[in-house]
């Protein structure tokens, strides 16, 4: 058992020797789009509308309408803002969505986006009782729906046991999402190969934002902007990478889509931003820091 700081040692950007860009590129933004399975017979993933006395019921009928509506509705606001500004994000998909809603990841697959393995269905991952066969399946999933297997993971809110990456490993997959550690990518011990940890974010992320802190519409637009503003700065020096998440029963709402659309327009008319997909970075990263022998 390897715990996180066995994986990977303490080190900062501000001190490794500088990430270089290509030319024209000032800052590497990682879009990433989560489409999620909510199983109605269990207790829902996440909360708009708590149950009267704070009881969980199941079945949770108007959690589960809020996640349904994302999938109707939300997604398509999103997969056009996308689309009318030429961007090509990484889709973080449950698997199970490709047999009941086939619709939302063949229009994704469709225009070109990247399918990132995340989790059969929306769970705790310390919930599934096989990790290594579910991870298996998804990557197998995926592969079967787009033709291209997946080389990138990202648990299901973000969770791990301390196994979880060696199973990730050992399914074939080249990098991860789930560590919101550094500005850059990382190197990753497992127990049979290396991993990539890609800079995801929990801060430029809609949940945290607008389902956690219930903040304003707005708020996601504002963080980006100035998050944008300084790694930037900081990228001069040495490569940075920011990333955020989005979902479409949040963004995709009616009230906080055009801040959507105003936070893509932001960072489409900034000088030397580059939106990558996650192989993109990982391939990017390992040419400039192979892997050396211990």
């Amino acid at each position: 058992m390897l715990v996180p700081r066995q994986r990977a040692s303490y080190s900062t950007p501000f001190h490794r020797d500088p990430l270089a860009l290509p030319d024209g590129v000032k800052l590497i933004v990682w879009p990433v789009i989560n489409i999620e399975e909510w199983d109605i017979h269990r207790p829902m993933p996440r909360q708009v509308s708590p149950a009267p006395g704070a009881v969980k019921t199941v079945p949770d009928v108007p959690n589960w309408s809020w996640h349904e509506y994302g999938m109707r509705v939300g997604f398509w606001r999103l997969f056009e803002a996308f689309r009318q500004r030429g961007i090509k994000p990484t889709i973080s998909l449950n698997a199970k969505v490709c047999e009941t809603c086939p619709d939302v990841p063949a229009a994704a697959r469709d225009e070109g986006w990247e399918f990132m393995a995340h989790c059969y269905e929306q769970m705790s991952i310390h919930a599934v009782e096989d990790q290594a066969a579910m991870i298996r399946q998804s990557a197998d999933i995926l592969e079967e729906f787009t033709g291209t297997r997946p080389r990138g993971w990202l648990g299901p809110g973000r969770t791990q046991t301390f196994e979880t990456l060696d199973y990730v490993a050992d399914a074939g997959y080249d990098w991860f999402g789930d560590w919101i550690i550094d500005d850059q990518p990382l190197w990753v011990k497992t127990q049979s190969r290396p991993l990539v940890s890609l800079p995801y974010s929990v801060e430029l992320n809609d949940i945290t934002i607008m389902v956690s802190a219930q903040h304003e519409s707005d708020v996601m637009l504002k963080r980006t902007r100035d998050a944008c503003e300084r790694l930037m700065q900081e990228s001069a020096q040495s490569a940075r990478i920011m990333a955020f998440g989005v979902h479409p029963y949040v963004s995709g709402a009616a009230h906080r889509v055009k801040y959507f659309e105003q936070m893509l327009d932001h960072l489409c008319r900034q000088d030397g931003v580059a939106f990558w997909q996650g192989n993109s970075i990982c391939d990017w990263f390992v040419a400039q820091r192979p892997l050396k022998a211990d």
